[in-house]
């Protein structure tokens, strides 16, 4: 198959007047046993430690009950202002709690607040009864999409994060929990940087001392058991660039805050991310044969995000590696290549080119005409060979 390779300037927004090179440092060591600190636009991790351990959770386990909830209300299957029941057994679940007592109904809005800002089991557990019939099923349903979404080092075992034998999770892991939160709804996501909640007459302050020192920060959760000592996923955005950090088995709450802080001021100082191309941007328009048109539109179907270290970016190419052959029919979406970002002669990012129109097969007459246009095209290239 022929194939064709285009080397293209990145959009003019992308491009800035070049600066002498940030030197990269190590970066920091922690008093935790696991880290992590990614990029939430384009993937990249920047750092990271023992991220694939398989440890316990604790009530960072509630992400994923948080998520399950944000699901469920952006299908439209439930809605903020249903009515959940209390049962007893919710109202027994031991560990930090909202207060919600059995026999009453409480909303799905108070219960989806309940479990991320004061890490309600009671309503962790009102919630999973609500959606599934019980945590056991309930739990099966967070292990599927931990498992769709590619969280290969988690098993859970009930929605609270209370110990189980084999519940467990990974800074990775939870790391693409968060990014789904803060990417697939951010129609919620105001809810985690949310500093109290009050509930029957009781005040709690959110866990995450971060929402009150860095206003950079707006989520995402804490947890701690004795077994797992103290966790906290994080997420602050600075200047368009946002990043999560994950911190796992610190010895304190202030601990979890320090080396969270850490990492994000490394992430921050050093690296910076650009928005090189917007969904749909059209990156080339190659001949197509035998259709009803003479070209088709290719391009990307997604945003392209690419982290690097600082004053660095005027070193990035574009390169587009496309077929040179298109034949019609053609349809909308259809992967006809790939885009390349280049650094020096580093590969830093990849994405699929697709066909951002489709393109029918044309009349006979038309086929016709673009065979012998081919035939005439191929013995001038193998002519200028």
């Amino acid at each position: 198959m022929a194939a064709v390779v285009l080397t293209a300037a990145l959009p003019v927004s992308a491009q800035v007047i070049p600066q002498p090179q940030t030197i990269i440092p190590a970066s920091p060591q922690l008093a935790a046993k696991s880290w992590i600190l990614m990029d939430a636009n384009s993937g990249h991790v920047l750092a990271e430690h023992n991220a694939d351990q398989r440890l316990p959770p604790a009530s960072l386990t509630k992400l994923m009950t948080a998520f399950l909830v944000e699901r469920e209300l952006n299908r439209g299957t439930i809605d903020f202002d249903d009515m959940v029941s209390v049962s007893e057994k919710a109202w027994r679940t031991g560990g930090s709690k909202m207060f919600i007592e059995v026999g009453t109904q409480v909303s799905v809005r108070d219960l989806l607040h309940g479990i991320v800002i004061v890490s309600g089991n009671d309503a962790s557990v009102a919630m999973a009864e609500h959606l599934a019939g019980g945590q056991g099923p309930f739990a099966d349903l967070m292990n599927q999409h931990a498992a769709r979404l590619g969280m290969d080092n988690t098993n859970f075992e009930n929605p609270t994060g209370l110990p189980g034998e084999n519940h467990y999770s990974s800074a990775r892991d939870m790391a693409l929990l968060a990014q789904h939160i803060i990417n697939d709804y951010p129609e919620h996501y105001e809810i985690y940087s949310e500093r109290t909640f009050s509930y029957g007459g009781i005040d709690q302050p959110n866990r995450n001392r971060l929402l009150w020192r860095d206003p950079s920060v707006d989520g995402l959760k804490t947890g701690w058991t004795s077994e797992a000592g103290y966790g906290l996923v994080a997420s602050a955005e600075r200047d368009g660039m946002r990043l999560v950090s994950v911190v796992m088995g610190t010895n304190s709450e202030e601990a979890r805050a320090q080396e969270t802080q850490k990492l994000l001021s490394y992430g921050f100082r050093f690296y910076e991310t650009m928005n090189l191309y917007e969904r749909g941007a059209v990156l080339a328009t190659p001949r197509i044969w035998g259709g009803e048109q003479n070209e088709v539109r290719i391009g990307v179907d997604e945003e392209v995000y690419m982290t690097l270290p600082r004053n660095r970016n005027d070193e990035l190419r574009a390169r587009l590696n496309m077929n040179n052959d298109l034949n019609a029919p053609i349809s909308m979406g259809d992967d006809v290549g790939t885009l390349e970002v280049v650094m020096g002669d580093k590969v830093v990012g990849e994405r699929d080119l697709v066909a951002l129109e489709s393109v029918e097969e044309g009349g006979l007459f038309k086929r016709l005409i673009d065979q012998v246009r081919r035939f005439f095209s191929g013995l001038l290239s193998n002519f200028l060979d």
